[in-house]
């Protein structure tokens, strides 16, 4: 075996089979989050949840996401993001999404979900990253990624519930891992 192989299959046991597999074949379904700490790297869900990830794709792109506060992050349950002002009041200047929920994947550590109002179909840029599994997510909200490295970063997002969070962490850039040099 060369080292090639050998680097490969070490990296495949370290991410789950699938994850790895589309990873590293699959650089335009593929996100990366910057954090002040370091790189979170999201695996895009385009079968289950096409119109969301073509629309995080379209925001990275704009660089939408560059500078926006992790304005609501939950211990134990999830930190979200994505809302231009700051307050988990907005999304982007873009239509909001209709709901593609499915319960083929399920809202455990590190998976990516839209978030959205009391209307299904509010989705629009703000999005979750989830700290621990939550059963009572599954059917209710999109999932579009999942964390496949970088989730002790996440687990480092400073906590704090909505208007009360001073000082949030912020995401520093988003970008689709086809468009980075």
């Amino acid at each position: 075996m060369n080292r090639r192989t050998f680097a490969l299959g070490f990296a495949a046991a370290a991410l789950p089979v699938a994850a790895f597999a589309q990873a590293a074949t699959d650089l335009d379904n593929t996100v990366y989050l910057e954090l002040k700490s370091g790189r979170v790297v999201i695996q895009l869900f385009p079968d289950l949840a096409p119109k969301h990830v073509e629309r995080v794709k379209t925001l990275c792109r704009k660089k939408f996401y560059d500078g926006i506060a992790f304005h609501r992050v939950i211990d134990g349950f999830m930190a979200q993001g994505g809302d231009p002002t700051g307050t988990g009041s907005k999304g982007s200047d873009l239509p909001d999404l209709p709901a593609e929920f499915t319960l083929k994947r399920h809202f455990l550590r590190g998976t990516v979900g839209a978030a959205r109002t009391s209307d299904p179909n509010s989705a629009n840029s703000q999005f979750f990253i989830m700290f621990a599994p939550n059963a009572g997510l599954d059917g209710q909200y999109t999932v579009w990624g999942q964390v496949v490295k970088g989730m002790e970063l996440v687990d480092a997002i400073k906590r704090g519930e909505g208007r009360s969070m001073t000082n949030p962490d912020r995401i520093v850039t988003m970008r689709v891992a086809s468009d980075v040099q």
